[in-house]
């Protein structure tokens, strides 16, 4: 058992072969169709876009409650840990961070906690979480992943297209008149997050531009260190993995399942690519 824990939140959409390689604890957000509730991990992503289809209304997504960090915490505790960095998505976007701030509060008189907020969110959190965890196996202090962590954040990258304007019709951020053009020229939003929210990076006329604008973005911003790929079910997954796998990189390519949480505001085919950018 590593001497520092690292936890994370479901936005991160952390693969669960990687949270059980590296003992990361991932606290689940909450997702709700109308009155039902559901922890995001608990829906597999079949049942997610299934709910999704069916519902007239986009789901409503909420930060886990500090309780369920405190049990994250508790159970480091009882693992015999000697401190907790937890890597939590954008606080610019969720109040997460702050979830995780007033658990830490609880305990902080039984166990060692830093926090930090990566100003990001799916797979660009979770690379962070990948490289922490790494350490923390290695026997690295927990001032040094904490000390590595801060200094990546501000090289962490993550940019998407978006396959249907459905959800974001649905959620209001969409004007109908743009939003009937869009679904007629067929374009294909660009977004990515930028110092901590989503921003829009450009437009594609067709899918298969879009996944080429998103490989070229990211080998533009290398060197890199490690990237992923983040897809939600879609048929085009591979193509998106082909074009990033010649950017040379120092870990092997991650591919990972777009969650709930992000797939609530991106809809159905949405894809992505996320890295960390090399520091050495």
């Amino acid at each position: 058992m590593a001497p520092v824990r690292i936890i994370t939140d479901s936005a991160s959409d952390l693969p669960r072969a990687e949270a059980e390689r590296l003992g990361i604890d991932v606290v689940s957000l909450t997702i709700r169709f109308g009155s039902e509730e559901f922890l995001d991990r608990n829906l597999t992503p079949e049942e997610f876009w299934s709910k999704c289809a069916q519902s007239p209304t986009l789901p409503e997504t909420s930060a886990p409650s500090p309780g369920a960090f405190q049990e994250a915490f508790e159970r480091a505790i009882a693992d015999g840990c000697d401190g907790v960095v937890v890597v939590c998505l954008t606080s610019l976007l969720s109040a997460t961070f702050s979830s995780a701030t007033l658990a830490a509060e609880a305990v902080r008189d039984r166990i060692a906690i830093s926090i930090i907020d990566t100003r990001a969110v799916t797979m660009s959190e979770g690379l962070l979480c990948i490289e922490l965890a790494e350490m923390a196996q290695a026997g690295k202090s927990m001032d040094e992943i904490v000390a590595r962590g801060n200094e990546l954040v501000p090289e962490l990258g993550v940019i998407a297209t978006i396959d249907t304007l459905e959800h974001l019709i649905k959620g209001g951020r969409l004007g109908g008149a743009k939003a009937f053009l869009g679904q007629i020229l067929s374009i294909k939003p660009i977004v990515a997050l930028r110092e901590g929210v989503v921003a829009e990076a450009g437009k594609a006329r067709t899918r298969s531009k879009a996944l080429a604008t998103l490989a070229q973005v990211a080998r533009d911003a290398g060197p890199l260190r490690r990237i992923s790929v983040i897809h939600s079910q879609c048929a085009d997954t591979q193509t998106l993995i082909d074009l990033v796998s010649d950017i040379p990189t120092k870990f092997p390519l991650v591919v990972a399942d777009m969650g709930s949480t992000v797939g609530t505001h991106g809809g159905p085919g949405i894809i992505g690519v996320a890295w960390i950018r090399d520091t050495n």
